[in-house]
């Protein structure tokens, strides 16, 4: 949780650590399939359209119903809040760009246009979520009458469905600090580099990233350290789906080639 939330009930404190936990889930998968569309649209193009309809699909699903559950649920009782209208509203705001961009990349005509769609969407997704974190949250668990624990009850689109009855979340996609994940490759596979990517989005970012990885293709991975505990982690999501190939063990950097069975 935010080291600027400051509940006023440990279950809200709860209740805000799997929000959050939620939101670096939803940002960094979401980061994942964009610099794959990026990257299909550098280097395949006619590639690129399958990835732009996955992504589309995932904002169908995850993102534009978290959008919609925050709306129903968190913002009206905000609103209520000293001083907090106009902030509401801007969150409001950009709810509508963030439908609209949704909308743009589904009707991008071209891999160059979604790309563009796409990281834009991305940059503006982080940043709400950002304010999210450390205004809207703050507010609702710092006042005492309310109960943000009871408003999130079962709220999956809000808490992610490990965290439906509002318990607090695990650090959101990371590997509790026993592993990397990046990607950088001299071919003609996709990269995704993520070695600088904040710890807790990273693990969700390389899952969005290989849900747009279509049967027969591949990508590159490039970690700090082995990433041991990721591969599993890939393995009980997609059981028997990748295959493994370290390109380089260290010291500075793994690479590993997951190709799509």
């Amino acid at each position: 949780m935010s080291t600027l939330t400051i509940a006023s009930d440990p279950q809200d404190a709860a209740a805000a650590e799997a929000v959050e936990a939620h939101h670096a889930q939803l940002a960094g998968e979401l980061a994942g399939r964009v610099a794959m569309l990026i990257a299909a649209a550098d280097r395949d193009p006619a590639a690129a359209d399958g990835v732009r309809r996955e992504l589309v699909d995932f904002c169908d699903r995850d993102l534009v119903p978290h959008a919609a559950a925050e709306e129903e649920t968190l913002y009206p009782v905000a609103r209520g809040l000293p001083a907090a209208g106009l902030l509401v509203d801007g969150m409001l705001a950009e709810h509508r760009r963030l439908v609209a961009l949704v909308d743009a990349l589904r009707d991008a005509g071209s891999a160059v246009r979604a790309a563009a769609d796409g990281r834009a969407l991305q940059v503006l997704f982080e940043e709400h979520l950002e304010k999210e974190n450390t205004l809207v949250l703050p507010l609702l668990t710092g006042a005492p009458d309310i109960s943000l624990a009871g408003l999130l009850a079962g709220m999956h689109e809000l808490l992610g469905h490990e965290h439906g009855d509002g318990a607090a979340a695990e650090s959101g996609g990371g590997c509790g600090g026993s592993c990397g994940c990046g990607g950088s490759d001299d071919t003609e596979v996709p990269e995704l580099d993520v070695r600088d990517v904040p710890h807790s989005l990273r693990h969700a970012t390389v899952f969005g990233a290989i849900a747009a990885v279509p049967s027969g293709r591949a990508m590159v991975l490039v970690a700090p350290h082995d990433p041991l505990p990721l591969l599993a982690q890939i393995e009980d999501r997609h059981p028997g789906a990748f295959a493994v190939e370290y390109l380089q063990h260290g010291p500075e950097a793994w690479r590993l080639l997951l190709t799509h069975r």
